[in-house]
């Protein structure tokens, strides 16, 4: 496997890139925030996602698209990568009587994002404030964050800090912080 290399900003040319991926390197770069960025072959296997993770310094976050039982409230869920995820008890914090896991049609509807390119970035197509930012608390206690910038061939590493007190306002969006169970490592 070839090794990746990460680079500090975004791509030199628009080549190849689509227009969502470009907008989110454009509002980093308008809110001055230092990003780290690596190229890569869709992130679709564990050994892969490993490797961007090591050429990032950095673990990527899970990403997960809830929906009600009406299908009528939409989350977005992040949590550490080895978090374990219990729809009930993640229920029960949001006084929700049943969450599942939304379509890809939902994704793209609200978010611009597809399936396995989910990200916190899909937020800035999200004007309407449809979908409510979960984040585990865990999570907020990481120096780094990483993730996709609405495409599943390049990743970002970005501070915690500036993801949610510079690009998140900006993106007209505020979080809801969560406290799920235990990290696979702790059980």
């Amino acid at each position: 496997m070839e090794i990746m290399k990460a680079v500090l900003g975004r791509p030199i040319t628009r080549e190849r890139r689509l227009d969502k991926e470009t907008r989110c390197y454009d509002l980093l770069d308008s809110l001055g925030v230092e990003y780290w960025r690596v190229d890569h072959e869709p992130a679709d296997t564990m050994e892969l996602c490993r490797e961007v993770d090591k050429s990032l310094g950095v673990t990527m976050c899970k990403n997960l698209f809830l929906c009600n039982r009406q299908q009528t409230d939409f989350y977005l869920l992040l949590i550490p990568d080895g978090k374990v995820f219990k729809t009930k008890e993640l229920s029960g914090q949001l006084g929700v009587s049943r969450l599942s896991f939304a379509g890809g049609e939902f994704m793209e509807k609200y978010l611009d994002i597809t399936p396995g390119s989910l990200s916190i970035f899909g937020l800035m197509n999200d004007s309407d404030g449809v979908v409510r930012l979960l984040v585990d608390e865990e999570l907020l206690r990481e120096e780094n964050i990483g993730c996709h910038p609405c495409i599943n061939t390049s990743s970002l590493r970005l501070s915690t800090k500036d993801m949610f007190e510079k690009v998140l306002p900006a993106m007209n969006h505020k979080m809801t912080t969560v406290k799920l169970g235990f990290s696979e490592t702790e059980q």
